[in-house]
């Protein structure tokens, strides 16, 4: 399991958004696995649909933070207990579509999906694949740093001197006592690079019961926040769980200096803090891409991928979806 299918992520998630019409909670969470839940809506405005999903994602009606990870059974079932739970889960509620986001490729839930799609006649489709990326830190940060590119050990080391030279450089956890104001820096680094909010007064409600709640399951928020001469100028949200730092969301001030990336930067210190950690082996980046690269292919050593799919039942709806490509 990943944060992702901690209670605190799961229940925050859908207290935040489950309340939205049509919403109906079919299985709950437990702090291993993904809850699902029941989307009805009207296709084209007319036909009715019930949709099967993961707590945690929306297929068509949300944008929410990313659920990545996602899985139904725990991970000590494997094999022919592992396919006969799935299809009884599958089978337990009626619906015409179900879509499941953000599912590793190669796992033996991604190939239980497809021996079951088949047993039953049902459609199989694929709607999305995306990258992830992550680091090894169960090594040494020397040799990490040797082993990147000369333009990579720039971005994420070198120029450590650079930003250096120009004031007192800090960085402070604003986890618990000043993560509004860690979101509202959050928040005006992402409305400067990308012209829109990432960070509304309904995320921000999600953000502080997940951060809240998932030090009960032993997570540690760590809300960096890193300082030149007292002004910040880079945040990272990341979470500590199970020797993972899971990097969710960063923000930075692009126009601070033409010659330093400062959410390169500290990301690098970050890394080093993962490095030099005991109880730390990762640091995943997830899943996406920078605004002009994909910057954390240059900073993985580790790379996946996550596939969504869809199953279809009603041969009605699989003409429908094929027409609409």
């Amino acid at each position: 399991m990943s944060l992702f299918q901690t209670k605190a992520w799961q229940s925050a998630w859908w207290e935040t958004w489950g309340n939205q019409k049509g919403f109906r909670l079919l299985r709950e969470w437990d702090g291993q696995v993904s809850g699902l839940y029941e989307s009805r809506y009207r296709f084209k405005g007319l036909l009715p649909v019930r949709s099967l999903q993961f707590v945690g994602t929306s297929y068509r009606e949300l944008r929410t933070p990313r659920t990545e990870y996602n899985q139904f059974c725990p991970d000590n079932l494997s094999g022919q207990p592992l396919l006969r739970d799935m299809d009884e889960m599958l089978q337990a509620d009626p619906w015409t579509e179900a879509v499941f986001n953000d599912l590793r490729t190669g796992s033996e839930e991604l190939s239980a999906l497809v021996t079951i799609a088949a047993t039953h006649n049902w459609a199989f489709r694929i709607t999305a694949s995306d990258n992830g990326y992550a680091v090894s830190t169960s090594g040494s940060f020397d040799n990490y740093i040797a082993s990147l590119g000369a333009n990579s050990r720039l971005r994420l080391f070198n120029r450590r001197k650079i930003l250096e030279s120009l004031g007192s450089v800090r960085q402070e956890n604003l986890w618990p006592s000043n993560s509004d104001e860690f979101f509202q820096h959050l928040n005006r680094f992402h409305v400067a690079r990308w012209q829109k909010n990432c960070v509304t007064p309904t995320s921000l409600e999600f953000h502080k019961k997940f951060l809240s709640r998932v030090e009960a399951e032993g997570g540690k928020p760590l809300l960096s926040a890193l300082y030149c001469d007292g002004n910040v100028v880079s945040v990272l949200y990341n979470v500590w769980f199970r020797g993972v730092v899971y990097n969710i969301q960063a923000g930075f001030d692009e126009d601070f200096h033409r010659k330093l990336s400062l959410g390169s930067l500290h990301l690098g210190y970050a890394i080093e803090e993962a490095f030099n950690a005991q109880d730390t082996h990762r640091l995943d980046l997830l899943a996406g891409q920078g605004k002009h690269e994909d910057y954390k292919s240059r900073f993985a050593t580790d790379q996946y991928q996550f596939i969504s799919i869809m199953l279809v039942k009603s041969v009605l709806f699989r003409a429908l979806y094929w027409m609409r490509g």
